[in-house]
């Protein structure tokens, strides 16, 4: 699959491969209320990753089930929202929203996002906060409900156990790691927001790390991402004990990595004997 924020709707990219190949497209993320982003500059070059702080820009649901859902209802794959908000109140209106589109079947919710009402303290870096989110939305949206989680915490087994107790179908992992970056000749911050979220390579250590201890830590099916960047890759999560994964900073490089990346598991289920995908995940012998 791949990660929101990274490829667009999914219509952004149909000239290059036949994206129904996919086993799901997460879209950009959604909010109640349009957002214009933070400002520019909002993007860095990192060895081997990038620091985004693009700031969830998006057209807000509304706009999003008028005017983009009508493209992309009848594309023959999972087409998952994520979503995202600054209030327990706003999650739950727009999950709320999304639950009526017929052809969404699964909302991915981000809860990386700061909580206004607790001084901009991100609702996924405590287990209470990430609890409370998951559960007022398992409330009004009746669906597969994915959680993605933070990797800004202490022990990522604790949250994940929180949103598993409190309804999460499933949890998507790593979501982006905090960096910064300088310019060391003018002495300034890169990102106007100082800070930002760094994805890509560089991360694939930690969001292993974290994809193995969560497999040992939750019954529900994990989501694998951060780094990904080949078939190999790929297989490495599964072991690890991802059910699925998602590439999301490499779609920026090489727009047809998804394809290589399916026919790379593929032929390496064919060369060790496995039958099925699902038998690689949690398969690492240790």
């Amino acid at each position: 699959m791949t990660a929101s924020g990274t490829f667009g709707y999914g219509i952004e990219y149909a000239d290059f491969f036949d994206i129904s190949c996919l086993g799901g497209i997460f879209v950009k993320g959604t909010t109640i209320q349009p957002r214009e982003g933070n400002d520019y500059p909002r993007l860095a070059e990192t060895p081997s990753g990038m620091l985004n702080a693009v700031g969830l820009q998006n057209k807000g649901v509304d706009y999003f089930i008028d005017h983009i859902y009508p493209t992309i209802k009848n594309i023959d794959t999972n087409m998952i929202v994520n979503v995202s908000g600054s209030s327990i109140e706003t999650y739950v209106e727009c999950a709320e929203k999304i639950a009526s589109l017929e052809n969404i079947p699964a909302i991915e919710l981000n809860i990386s996002c700061p909580n206004v009402k607790q001084g901009g303290m991100a609702f996924g870096v405590t287990a209470k906060g990430a609890g409370e989110v998951v559960k007022a939305v398992r409330q009004v949206y009746p669906k597969t409900l994915i959680v993605k989680l933070s990797p800004n915490v202490t022990d990522i087994t604790e949250i994940a156990k929180a949103v598993e107790s409190e309804g999460a179908d499933s949890v998507s992992l790593i979501n982006t790691i905090l960096g910064m970056a300088i310019n060391a000749e003018k002495r300034r911050p890169i990102l106007s927001t100082i800070t930002g979220g760094l994805s890509g390579p560089c991360v694939k250590p930690i969001a292993l790390r974290m994809v193995w201890q969560t497999f040992h830590a939750v019954k529900i099916p994990i989501i694998g991402l951060g780094g990904i960047s080949n078939w190999k890759d790929a297989v490495e999560f599964l072991l690890a004990g991802a059910k699925a994964i998602q590439i999301g900073t490499y779609n920026f490089i090489d727009p047809t990595i998804s394809v290589k990346v399916i026919n790379g598991i593929n032929d390496y289920c064919d060369k060790h004997g496995f039958k099925s995908v699902s038998e690689l995940t949690g398969a690492l012998e240790l």
